[in-house]
């Protein structure tokens, strides 16, 4: 007989997570129940969750508090569909000893994508030198270094840097890397090709900076001022991953005087800048609005990797992303 799942997620998420292909293949596996998302209250009635013994999550589920977690006796596993589960998991449920999946290497990918090319670009000073060239009507070379050889820095291995580093090989740059967490030698097993070392270091000696460090208490303002005023002459920092982990009013400060610097920032803190932020004016600034994530299609991704574990959970064999209470504590 096959086990009974629930969809307890945000309807627009549910559509964008869980497409034709990924329904399809988990009709296969289980017996779906209603409503799904968008179709009834959330979360249903006892005489749903009462039944349910598979949760597929996403964006939009709520806590698993304990009064939810008392109406679902039989929940055996949940599945995920995307990254964070910060806001999902608390201390009842990780009391009870559910195994929890999470989409998070699967949401790692696009901004892995997206960071790599803007490293490529930074390295040519595309912003920068298009600006300037689409005012003066002149064409300027200045300050570029280009990929072959350069230096770039990588701030945290987590599945999005270790993604990152791997894409950067094809490039031949050099690539430092900063993370607490990992030791060379865990690096070079993982064939990563960096060298690990301190974030003076990094910032000091790298033509480009790509910060992707999960927002915690411990990394709030990790970026100081003065490592970022000690970048190279007409070096880029980029930011993927939360506002928070930067000195927002020193990076500003930075960048108003140092005209040469560029900030490439897809998140900030808060998010949006407030009204009047000089990130929104300051001509070495190039804002987007939180885009690297998994968007539009790519969100299906992060569906099929659920549907992957739910076959491995139904056939008895080890989830490979599976997120134990110690690894959760470290992630965004």
């Amino acid at each position: 007989m096959k086990r009974k799942a629930l969809f307890l997620l945000g309807a627009d998420a549910f559509h964008r997570i869980f497409g034709p292909r990924q329904m399809e293949a988990i009709r296969d596996l289980v017996e779906i129940l209603d409503p799904l998302p968008g179709v009834g209250p959330v979360p249903p009635g006892p005489d749903v969750l009462g039944g349910v013994q598979l949760l597929f999550g996403g964006w939009g589920t709520p806590a698993l508090t304990a009064a939810l977690l008392d109406q679902m006796p039989r929940l055996e596993a949940v599945f995920y569909g995307a990254g964070s589960i910060r806001a999902v998991t608390t201390e009842a449920f990780w009391g009870r000893g559910i195994p929890i999946t999470s989409s998070y290497a699967a949401n790692a990918v696009p901004v892995a994508e997206f960071a790599e090319a803007q490293i490529i670009l930074a390295l040519k000073r595309a912003w920068s030198l298009a600006a300037a060239f689409r005012e003066t009507r002149r064409q300027s070379h200045e300050g570029i270094a280009g990929a072959y050889g350069s230096t770039v820095g990588l701030v945290s291995l987590g599945m999005i840097g270790q993604l990152l580093a791997r894409r950067l090989q094809s490039h031949e740059l050099r690539v430092l890397a900063y993370d607490p967490f990992y030791t060379q030698e865990q690096a070079d097993a993982l064939k990563l090709q960096v060298s690990l070392c301190s974030l003076e270091t990094l910032f000091a000696e790298s033509e480009v900076v790509s910060l992707h460090a999960p927002s915690l208490p411990a990394t709030r303002g990790l970026v100081t001022r003065r490592l970022l005023a000690s970048l190279k002459p007409h070096a880029t920092f980029i930011n993927t991953a939360r506002g928070a982990v930067v000195d927002e009013p020193g990076l500003i400060e930075v960048l108003q005087q140092r005209p040469d610097l560029m900030a490439l920032l897809d998140v900030t803190d808060p998010e949006p800048p407030v009204s009047g932020s000089p990130l929104y004016t300051l001509p070495n600034v190039f804002l987007t609005p939180h885009i690297a994530g998994s968007l539009a299609g790519e969100c299906a991704r992060m569906g099929e990797l659920a549907v992957g574990e739910c076959r491995r959970f139904l056939a008895g064999e080890s989830l490979r992303w599976a997120i134990p209470r110690a690894q959760a504590e470290r992630m965004a």
